[in-house]
């Protein structure tokens, strides 16, 4: 598929997202100036198939070895409590990992599925210990860490040593946790004689993601949660247990573009591809590892708010039972677990080969969760609108100055709008222009082979992010903005800047409103909607706590990572080495 830009060298081309790979120099031609693609080494098999490998360092499960011993029935019992988080009883010493059971995630894009079991924050404050992931607000949840430092600050939390610390913003939060433990990666921590544990890193997105593999008497339970490439693709075969993500649908890509190729058709048939690719790629890196139980999680999200049914009933996600079908279809030795919100599972009913090894909560108990705090957590962030810093255009500069993003070829125009992204009375619509040394910012679009972004952004989401110097993460995969680009190039640089490689300090606005007052600054009289309702715009009025509940997607739940589109790409090229060595038959 040769484009204009592609000469006559031999470019690989991802059909997913458009990314192209010199193979010549193994550097990217789009997005240009982004990454370099470490060496593959060829090989003709026997039967003369080409397979490219990449070269690995020893496996660091396999330092300290020592002997699986026997366990009793009931000795390990793990519990689902929704989404991605994991209580695991080890003979009376409890580890959670990933504990998002109350609020929203990314600003107000994303909230819970399933109903947790009522006593989750008494459960969760008496664990032993917690592992958190990463960074992103659906694993490390402020609201509920928020409730848990009220009770128990002092629980040990365990997290990666990633280039972009999981807490990075904990001292903003205001939030007291005393107990917070950074790992090295692929070494072994001893809890106690019979439990220990290694974090590893994510090969696509190392400065963030983490994966994690537990030992308990020489029995593993490997956690991948949103890794794209755990551990680089080195993972160890013959767990007990695996957990995945599976679902999909973890990013604005491609509901919330447009223009161009971005028709609804064009958006359906895409998500339907791209799913059931990812189903097949699972169940592949399942067959893989060959647990002996595999069960899907991190993916039982919804769009709950009224203001997102269109990206709820287009984000269709994968059916974590479709899944696990075809995990029993192509490897009908690895047993699975479609988790239900208090469910129990004994691992060793599972390496028994006993049929009861789950035990389901009472038919009564919650499962769909059918309420969600809407306006607590909304109304906080559209109150940002108001703050006063905005009143002086000059934040503007301000604050796209603190960024530190420059030098790329790229203009952006961001437009402000209600929760129906439409115009709204005191709305900023300005350009922005890295090409510089500096950003500058022009009165209208420049012209000239210039890349373009143009988003509108919910008004209240926006000015959260830009006031507490958040990462874009809020904008993109919270679904909280419209994007259109002119040419349809995905921009690494720069999401990668806005998503990881901002500034831990939020910008200084105290010192901003000092110097606008004292310099006499020119201020806007419309700078902000007349009041908070009208940010919601024509949405529908539905009294808060109790919306209709969304039904889950006949494709069901979440995937991917964070810059999404770059990760997907990545796969893309890695599976073709990966399919060559290893195909489902």
């Amino acid at each position: 598929m040769e484009d204009i830009e592609d000469g006559s060298e031999c470019v690989l081309k991802c059909t997913k997202h458009g990314w192209k790979l010199d193979v010549k120099t193994m550097r990217y031609i789009n997005p240009p100036d982004s990454f370099r693609q470490e060496q593959l080494v060829p090989e003709i098999t026997e039967d003369g198939r080409l397979t490219l490998n990449e070269l690995r360092p020893p496996q660091p499960w396999e330092q300290d070895p020592r002997e699986r011993l026997p366990l009793e029935v009931g000795e390990v019992k793990v519990t689902y409590f929704t989404h991605a988080c994991m209580e695991f009883n080890f003979n009376g010493t409890l580890f959670f990992t990933d504990p998002w059971l109350t609020g929203p995630a990314f600003s107000r894009g994303w909230w819970l599925m399933h109903e947790p079991p009522s006593d989750w924050l008494e459960r969760l404050a008496k664990a032993d210990l917690i592992y958190i992931s990463h960074c992103h607000s659906d694993h490390l949840s402020y609201p509920t860490l928020k409730l848990l430092a009220e009770k128990n600050p002092d629980i040990p939390i365990y997290v990666g040593d990633t280039s972009m610390p999981v807490f990075c913003k904990l001292e903003q939060s205001g939030i007291k946790l005393n107990n917070i433990n950074v790992l090295k990666f692929g070494v072994w921590f001893k809890v106690n004689d019979d439990l220990r544990f290694m974090i590893m890193m994510d090969g696509v997105h190392p400065d963030m993601d983490t994966c994690i593999l537990i030992d308990y008497k020489g029995h593993w339970i490997l956690d991948t949660v949103d890794c794209t490439n755990p551990n680089g693709g080195r993972l160890p075969p013959g767990v007990d247990m695996m957990l995945s993500d599976f679902a999909g649908g973890a990013s604005g890509f491609p509901m919330t573009f447009s223009g161009g190729k971005y028709t609804e058709e064009w958006k359906s048939q895409f998500i339907k591809r791209e799913r059931n690719k990812l189903l097949y790629y699972k169940t592949q890196v399942v067959r893989d590892v060959s647990p002996l139980l595999y069960t899907p999680f991190a993916g039982y999200f919804v769009e709950a708010h009224p203001s997102d049914k269109y990206v709820r009933d287009t984000n269709t996600k994968n059916d974590p039972a479709a899944l696990n079908g075809l995990i029993t279809k192509y490897s009908p030795d690895i047993r699975t677990w479609t988790p239900r919100p208090g469910a129990v599972l004994d691992l060793q009913k599972v390496i028994n080969g006993d049929s009861d090894y789950v035990t389901d909560p009472p038919p009564s108990a919650k499962f769909m969760k059918d309420r969600w705090d809407f306006d607590e957590y909304v109304n906080k962030t559209n109150q940002c609108a108001f703050d006063e810093i905005f009143a002086y255009p000059e934040w503007i500069p301000f604050y796209f100055k603190w960024t530190k993003f420059c030098n790329y070829n790229l203009v952006i125009r961001m437009i402000e709008t209600d929760d129906q992204f439409e115009p709204i009375k005191g709305a900023y619509d300005f350009y922005v222009d890295f090409s510089g040394p500096e950003p500058t910012f022009p009165t209208e679009r420049p012209s000239g082979d210039i890349n373009y972004l143009e988003m509108k952004n919910r008004i209240g989401v926006h000015r959260e992010t830009v006031k507490k110097g958040l990462f874009w993460d809020d904008l993109y995969i919270g679904f909280n903005n419209r994007i259109s680009r002119e040419p349809d190039t995905f921009h690494y640089q720069f999401w990668n800047h806005m998503q990881i490689l901002l500034k831990v300090k939020q910008p200084d606005w105290e010192g901003f409103l000092r110097d606008m007052k004292a310099k006499n600054a020119p201020r806007l009289d419309v700078w902000h909607p007349d009041k908070l309702e009208d940010i919601s715009g024509t949405c529908p009025s539905i009294p808060n706590g109790n919306p209709v509940t969304p039904k889950p997607t006949p494709n069901g739940n979440h995937w991917g990572r964070y810059i999404p589109i770059m990760a997907s790409a990545v796969v893309a090229l890695a599976a073709i080495a990966y399919m060559a060595r290893t195909r489902i038959s």
